[in-house]
């Protein structure tokens, strides 16, 4: 029989040693009960207050056990019955099986949403698909590599991997490199090579702001020196304590890490890339354990400065704003409206089971980006809403599945990266139908996986594959994987 505990709430003790205080959090006791521990993470949780200690330890992934005479052994969780969906190895394998689905589906819309665009510029009918399907089988290439890397590896490249990303978004304003596309300075052209660095600067940003705030967190108890101990001028230790009203000077370095890749998307004019990247920021922080008080003035300070200088700043977004949330006047209905209009049209004539595969009306030249942007207003029309439900069910297996492995997992970083890649993924999913179906205004961003584009699919084939890895280092999935 365990001994009665002494009605105290249990501690994590600093005089027991660091091993124990690494090794698990204590969560409390109740009389007749021993103490709950929830195991290893790389963070003082006990310093944590408020939601930032609740997300720690919701999101901290090891199985419950109880202490057993100062044992740490689990309990064999029980995933029967409902329980099967937050079974990590099922999620696993669903979200392989969601990925190779929503890949093999997008190039067949991306085929029946361009054969009439092609044949308008004398070109055969499968150019496109050809086109998207020689990116596809790079992306699984790349997945497939990505999946073989250690989560170690991942987190000692991302500072590289940051810097090469950054500077090559940079690089789209380098006269002779950069080139312009639907108003967006997005793309860097290197002899026949033309991609867009954006795309791959959100997989960098999410590998590398959770090691950032891990390295930040760590530093967080350690008495940090007043800047003019660095020999810096007077005004300047001023400015810094200002700043720190703001953000704690350990988070300096992510923080100014996210600001700058932010900064180099928006310099292109692309809102809608910039919207992503603000999200797998503020997601990393949120899950990362940034203190909320911070957390939500400094998203009210961004959220401002965003929308009095990129918004308010640029008449076509507002033209855009006004369109979505107005009425369209009759000159708006050939100009900003057009898209939009027709857009919905496609989803209107679609009804319950659609038109037929292959049969919409609006990709014969009456919606802009029918293979690209608006793909879901095709999909809507030639297979229904039964169809696009099933799109929509897609994505929400996907990101079910990669929440359900991050908070069963038990790696901070890999949590972090893996929460990141689901709000890239499935949030720019979401932006995408709701710009389709009017609820937000037209702003260019693609639907993962089914959109035609080559460095967005290879980039989100290879956030799959990054993914994979991650889940792998799981200790459930790693066993059920050992074992096939």
């Amino acid at each position: 029989m365990p001994s009665k505990p002494n009605g105290k709430p249990a501690r994590n003790a600093r005089s027991g040693g660091a091993s124990s205080k690494r090794n698990a959090v204590v969560v409390g006791s109740s009389r007749g009960r021993n103490p709950v521990r929830i195991g290893p993470d790389d963070t003082d949780d006990e310093d944590l207050k408020g939601l930032d200690k609740a997300v720690a330890l919701v999101t901290n992934g090891s199985p419950v056990s109880k202490a057993k005479s100062g044992g740490t052994s689990a309990k064999p969780v029980d995933y029967s019955g409902i329980r099967c969906l937050l079974n990590p190895v099922w999620c696993y394998y669903g979200f392989i099986i969601a990925v190779a689905g929503l890949t093999l589906f997008g190039l067949l819309m991306v085929f029946s949403s361009s054969a009439v665009d092609m044949i308008a510029k004398s070109r055969p009918a499968w150019y496109e698909l050809l086109s998207q399907t020689a990116f596809a089988v790079a992306g699984i290439v790349v997945a497939f590599v990505l999946s073989s890397i250690p989560v170690k590896t991942f987190r000692k490249l991302a500072m590289i991997a940051m810097i090469a990303g950054v500077l090559l978004q940079l690089a789209t304003k380098i006269p002779g490199i950069g080139s312009e596309a639907g108003g967006n300075v997005g793309w860097v052209s290197f002899g026949p090579v033309r991609f867009q660095p954006a795309e791959i600067l959100k997989w960098v940003l999410s590998i590398w702001m959770p090691a950032a705030l891990l390295a930040a967190r760590s530093k967080r108890t350690v008495r940090r020196k007043p800047l003019v101990a660095f020999n810096a001028p007077p005004w300047l230790e001023k400015v810094g304590r200002i700043v720190e009203i703001f953000v704690p000077r350990p988070y300096w370095v992510p923080i100014c890490g996210f600001v700058l890749a932010f900064t180099a998307v928006i310099l292109g004019h692309d809102l809608g890339t910039a919207m992503i990247v603000v999200l797998i920021g503020a997601v990393v922080l949120l899950v990362g354990g940034f203190p909320l008080r911070m957390f939500v003035l400094l998203g009210g300070v961004g959220a401002a400065g965003i929308l009095l200088m990129f918004v308010t700043g640029s008449s076509n977004r507002m033209n855009r704003i006004m369109a979505t949330y107005g009425e369209c006047s009759s000159e708006d209905l050939t100009g900003v409206c057009y898209q939009s209009i027709h857009g919905t049209y496609a989803l209107a004539s679609g009804g319950l089971t659609g038109v037929g595969l292959g049969n919409s009306r609006e990709k014969w030249n009456y919606l802009p980006a029918a293979h690209n942007d608006f793909i879901f207003a095709v999909i809507g029309e030639e297979l229904g809403f039964l169809g696009a439900c099933a799109v929509i069910l897609g994505f929400v297996v996907m990101g079910w599945c990669m929440i359900a492995i991050a908070v069963r997992h038990q790696d901070a970083y890999a949590r972090m990266v893996i929460m990141a890649f689901t709000i890239w993924l499935v949030g720019q999913a979401l932006v995408n139908i709701a710009v389709v179906v009017g609820i937000l205004p037209v702003m260019g961003l693609p639907m993962p996986f089914i959109s035609s584009g080559g460095t967005a699919l290879i980039m989100c084939l290879a956030a799959a594959g990054t993914v994979v890895s991650m889940a792998r280092s799981q200790t459930e999935i790693k066993a059920a994987v050992s074992k096939s």
